[in-house]
């Protein structure tokens, strides 16, 4: 059972948030644009890479991105349209919004919640490049997209985000490391599948933000899920580290069994699979 000071602070920032106070993080409007015209299923490479050619940043980003090991062809691909045909339609939408997400980790005016969103980025950026993999590499009877995972493992904890800066309204909470850190240990599930609705996300994407601590978590259909691979990164994430997750028996969690690999053979992607790992996660960081 969470504390009276966790409680309290979840339904104020409840309050808060139904009595418009505060705002949960919105996506960008390059994001917003792209989804839009994608989900009305009409719309030409043409008319999807104008939108996007129009914000230089995510132009980069995703050049760096369909060159990287995950997308790697023959030639070089040196113009968003190309770059969209090789993608396709549906993955340009998990793109475009794995790509934006860094920009809501860059805010806080405390020196302590903007070092926090730097962690919690980097965190999920590592869990984000261990997602793409097990879903490419370990999804195949029933193949789960990978861009659509490493989207998944990007916003696993985007709960922390409003979180963070609610505390710093909250004096006691700045002042007290342990208690901030409980806040968010206990909370991030919760918020994070309020920010995922108000986003309108699909409910596989909505059940990783709020379902991915719950190490013990078996749903009754045998198919492995997003959820299930953000479970097995996260938890890969932590390895070499004091994190609670570190030091629990992998062989008891129904993740690793529903993705049908050991908790063994989840290691040796690390080991195997390290330089792509990092260049994945460079695209982000």
């Amino acid at each position: 059972m969470a504390s009276p000071v966790i409680e309290k602070f979840w339904n104020d920032l409840v309050s808060d948030i139904k009595s418009n106070r505060i705002s949960l993080p919105a996506l960008p409007e390059i994001v917003h644009k792209t989804r839009r015209m994608l989900d009305q299923g009409k719309a030409t490479s043409s008319q999807v890479s104008k939108v996007i050619s129009s914000d230089v940043i995510m132009t980069t980003r995703m050049l760096r991105l369909v060159n990287s090991p995950l997308y790697r062809s023959r030639r070089k691909i040196e113009d968003v349209k190309t770059a969209i045909t090789r993608l396709g339609n549906q993955n340009v939408r998990s793109v475009v919004t794995s790509l934006s997400m860094e920009q809501l980790y860059n805010k806080g005016m405390a020196k302590q919640v903007r070092d926090a969103l730097q962690k919690n980025w980097e965190h999920s950026s590592h869990v984000a490049s261990l997602s793409y993999l097990i879903a490419r590499d370990y999804t195949p009877i029933k193949p789960l997209d990978p861009d659509e995972a490493m989207l998944a493992g990007l916003i696993h904890d985007i709960g922390a985000l409003p979180i963070l800066e609610y505390a710093e309204m909250v004096p006691d909470l700045m002042i007290n490391p342990k208690a901030l850190k409980k806040v968010l240990e206990v909370l991030h599930t919760r918020v994070g599948k309020l920010v995922l609705q108000s986003w309108g996300f699909s409910e596989q994407l909505i059940s990783v933000a709020s379902e991915h601590e719950d190490l013990m978590r078996d749903p009754d259909s045998p198919d492995p899920d997003y959820t299930d691979v953000v479970i097995v990164a996260n938890l890969l994430s932590y390895i070499g580290t004091m994190h609670p997750h570190a030091r629990r028996d992998w062989s008891l969690i129904p993740a690793f069994r529903r993705l049908a690999m050991t908790p063994d053979e989840s290691i040796d992607i690390i080991h195997n699979a390290r330089d792509e790992i990092n260049e994945i996660r460079q695209v982000f960081l």
